[in-house]
């Protein structure tokens, strides 16, 4: 019999690739060549499974930002009967990248957004990760205003704006703590402060711990 390959497999394997190398040396330095050693696969595996380096960029990107959305919903599902607002504390933290077993893949992750200013096909994959990391903050949002404590009748924030404000702020956070502006202690306290005027403003209950 054929031997089956797991194309799939074999894909993320040389996602995984190319995010080593793009820590390392940046997107300029993730060859197709270079991609199929670091995988410990042939440059003919990598090739049937993208037709370019573009496509395979691509696809990192699509990997990263999967990666960074399943570790949100698993940091989610693991907290034991949650507030909204924890849950909410508990989503940006993942999505801010701070903590160090994180720091590489934030690196790459900057790396493919500032290839992405040059590069409109990279940016389009990134911004669909970012639509979805922004929509995914407006339902918690919404939910954290529902169980809230606001007086009948009292004006709320609107759950989309405060979704753009939290993403940005937890992504100007990652790029601060990557290039030594701010450590990651005082980007968690920024993160942290910011919460709690969140939270003011929804007039929820303050959860004791949010990252």
């Amino acid at each position: 019999m054929p031997k089956q390959v797991d194309y799939e497999g074999r894909r993320r394997r040389i996602a995984e690739a190319v995010c080593l190398l793009v820590d390392e040396h940046g997107p300029e330095g993730a060859s197709m060549r270079d991609v199929a050693a670091r995988a410990q696969v042939s440059l003919g595996a990598v090739q049937r499974c993208f037709r370019s380096k573009g496509e395979m960029l691509l696809f990192a990107v699509d990997h990263v930002g999967e990666r960074i959305t399943e570790r949100v919903r698993a940091r989610l599902a693991s907290s034991p009967a949650p507030s909204a607002a924890t849950v909410l504390g508990h989503a940006t933290d993942e999505i801010a990248l701070l903590r160090e077993e994180h720091r590489a893949e934030a690196r790459v992750w900057l790396a493919f957004v500032a290839q992405a200013a040059v590069s409109e096909p990279l940016a389009g994959p990134l911004r669909t990760s970012y639509a979805d990391l922004k929509n995914l903050l407006v339902r918690l949002i919404t939910e954290a205003t529902k169980s809230g404590s606001a007086d009948e009748g009292a004006t709320l924030p609107d759950p989309q704006h405060e979704a753009r404000t939290l993403l940005a702020l937890a992504d100007g956070l990652t790029t601060h703590v990557l290039i030594g502006h701010l450590t990651a202690e005082d980007a968690e306290e920024a993160l942290h402060a910011h919460l709690l005027g969140l939270w003011d403003r929804l007039r929820t209950t303050r959860p004791r711990q949010t990252v």
